[in-house]
């Protein structure tokens, strides 16, 4: 090869090694969040255990949680969130438009949401499946004991077309009683309009707990009937965000994995494990410059939240009135689904 081609050639190579290394640019999103000093979030109008406010106003939940790493990761600060409750009609259009940033709203993901709405999957943060809740005393066990029965549900969910998929799959002719607020769904049941609610498996949980006048008056049956991944989605055209939000939720499931904790963070930053130093930025290793952030990016997130497992614990776990297992939702090593891409 000629000497000219070959200087082309290595200066070529030299660019794209440049380009590759650099740091990533923070991407419109990102700017505009950090312009207006607030991170704005999508979130349920009120689920408990994934998005509530409480009567001072303050927003706790799993999803919620979502929120608050990102603020701790972008802006240094987890409490600069304006949270916007979305009903289920709601939702999509309020990311398209830009009215918020991240939609951590209990959403399934699935292949038309994924491929039609102009929105990107994240990183599922709760692995649910559709169940029915009837009242104790309907002595119902299975859901297939609801044929020709009444069945509460949401308009404008996956839940609604779960429901027909299985009732025509079943030829159990359910009857849908089909409400547009959660709210008008849940008080339908409890007030004897429908033998069933349906929704996530989760959901119930929280319904049940929150609006039942006695929770053990009504049970939740054994069957699942469909698959349920829910977790934030982000609008398309935005890699740069695209990749801060599924690397904040890796880097959250990682830090459980290897034992760092909202109370433990800073003593973990001075640990030899290489796998550590990359999550928390300590010795030489700065994994943030990769995503427009700083070293800490992740440490402030632990901070914030405590690690995944600390998030589900507070939130929804055994311990937390929504008393729901740990179940497909544990980490890879302890038999569960959660399974965070390496942070390396």
């Amino acid at each position: 090869m000629h000497m000219s081609k070959l200087k082309t050639l290595a200066t070529i190579v030299a660019t794209l090694a440049a380009v590759m290394a650099a740091p990533a640019h923070a991407g419109k999103t990102l700017d505009g969040i950090k312009a207006r000093g607030q991170l704005v979030c999508g979130v349920n109008t009120g689920l408990a255990g994934f998005a509530a406010a409480d009567s001072n106003g303050k927003w706790s939940g799993l999803d919620v949680d979502v929120c608050r790493a990102l603020a701790a990761t972008v802006l240094s600060d987890s409490e600069k969130v304006k949270y916007v409750p979305l009903n289920a009609q709601q939702r999509f259009t309020a990311l398209q438009s830009g009215e918020v940033d991240i939609l951590p709203r209990n959403t399934t993901f699935t292949l038309t949401r994924d491929a039609s709405l102009g929105l990107n999957i994240t990183v599922p943060n709760y692995y649910d499946g559709q169940g029915f809740m009837v009242p104790l005393k309907s002595k119902i066990k299975s859901a297939k004991q609801l044929k020709g029965q009444t069945v509460c549900v949401q308009s404008g969910t996956t839940t609604e077309k779960n429901l027909t998929d299985y009732s025509k799959a079943n030829g159990l002719n359910i009857k849908p009683v089909v409400f547009e607020k959660l709210e008008a769904a849940e008080n339908a049941y409890f007030t004897g309009r429908c033998i069933s609610y349906t929704t996530d498996a989760s959901g119930l949980a929280s319904t049940r707990n929150k609006v039942a006048k006695d929770p053990k008056e009504h049970v939740i049956l054994p069957d699942l009937i469909s698959k349920e991944p829910l977790g934030p989605m982000v609008r398309r055209g935005d890699d740069e965000w695209f990749a801060i939000v599924k690397w904040v939720m890796y880097g959250l499931l990682e830090a459980e994995e290897y034992g760092i904790t909202a109370a433990n963070v800073d003593q973990m930053k001075a640990s030899t494990d290489p796998v550590v130093q990359r999550l928390l930025g300590g010795g030489n290793e700065d994994t943030g410059k990769l995503l427009g952030l700083d070293k800490e990016w992740l440490a402030r997130a632990v901070k914030a939240t405590g690690n995944y497992g600390e998030s589900f614990e507070r939130n929804v776990g055994p311990k937390s009135p929504l008393g729901l297992p740990r179940g497909i939702n544990n980490l890879w090593n302890k038999g569960g689904l959660m399974y965070a891409y390496p942070v390396r």
